[in-house]
């Protein structure tokens, strides 16, 4: 009977050892997605920053710059 006992102990603080190394397998991949999230974020940032600029530019460009034409489909009535 004790080394059934004995078996079951091993059983449980190996289940309890294996639950912490999963606990602990999961605080590093969330700290790692967290940590690769910010850096993306960052880099977004960055990246609109630089080119925040020349976008208003260029669409303030493209707004003002108006060309009047006439339209390929308008007929001239009469």
């Amino acid at each position: 009977m004790a080394s059934q006992s004995q078996g079951i102990q091993q059983l449980l603080q190996a289940e309890k050892r294996a639950a912490e190394k999963v606990a602990e397998a999961r605080k590093r991949k969330n700290r790692r997605l967290k940590q690769e999230t910010l850096d993306k974020m960052s880099r977004i940032q960055n990246s609109y920053q630089q080119n925040r600029e020349a976008v208003l530019a260029n669409l303030l460009k493209m707004v003002c710059d108006i060309k009047p034409e006439i339209h390929a489909n308008y007929r001239v009535a009469g």
